[in-house]
């Protein structure tokens, strides 16, 4: 029973933050900002504040495809929200101008995560291969290897989680602060702000929880 719990926890969590995010975008994306400024206009302001007129501002295809990019310091902003002016748009672009932020002080999460991004590539390509080995041949060795490479992933969501969060603290504060949003609008943009950290979260739960059953896994090898 309690491995029917386990599963259904580690697939039905991200599942839910998921459709939270999306359902929370989507009905956030039809609600226009009273000041009118597109997610373009709102990174633009917020950025040239802060002294980063050395950072783009470009469109990007997809949904929910924003993101900043340290290496070309760029804003990338998803088609609807880089065009259209709406409280989600307005909320995800500050949040990415936030990590903008973050990297020109120097962030200690930020700088942290950008540590481990090639260690947590090559241990997410080469961790479940252990793994598994170890799980199917009943070989401690290769799975507290899986173990440690596995951790290594894990290390770098935990590390994702404060980045996030202080994104979208410094995100709020700018758009109210410069007046890019009422305060009747603060609330929803909160909603959009809070729906996308679920995600953040519900991954780094089922990657601790994973990480964690094969812990109990190795050591009852070991026994």
């Amino acid at each position: 029973m309690g491995i029917i719990v386990y599963f259904a926890i580690i697939l039905l969590l991200p599942l839910y933050a998921q459709i939270k995010v999306k359902s929370t975008y989507k009905k956030f994306a039809k609600v226009p900002a009273a000041r009118g400024y597109t997610g373009a206009q709102v990174a633009r302001m917020i950025l040239d504040q802060h002294g980063l007129s050395d950072v783009r501002v470009v469109p990007t295809q997809g949904v929910l495809s924003d993101h900043y990019n340290p290496a070309t310091k760029t804003v990338a902003l998803s088609e609807d929200n880089y065009y259209n002016n709406s409280i989600a748009g307005t909320a995800v672009a500050a949040h990415e101008v936030g990590h903008a932020i973050q990297h020109k002080e120097a962030y200690s999460f930020l700088t942290l995560r950008a540590k481990l991004v090639p260690v947590a590539n090559i241990s997410s390509n080469l961790s479940w291969l252990f793994i598994i080995i170890g799980l199917v041949a009943s070989t401690s060795g290769f799975l507290l290897a899986g173990i440690v490479l596995l951790g290594a992933g894990v290390l770098f969501q935990i590390v994702t989680l404060p980045v996030e969060f202080d994104a979208s603290k410094r995100a709020m504060n700018e758009v109210v602060s410069m007046g890019i949003i009422g305060n009747n609008e603060e609330r929803n943009a909160k909603k959009v702000l809070n729906a996308a950290a679920l995600t953040y979260v519900a991954a780094a739960a089922v990657a601790v929880l994973e990480l964690v059953r094969l812990i109990l896994i190795y050591t009852g090898m070991r026994d």
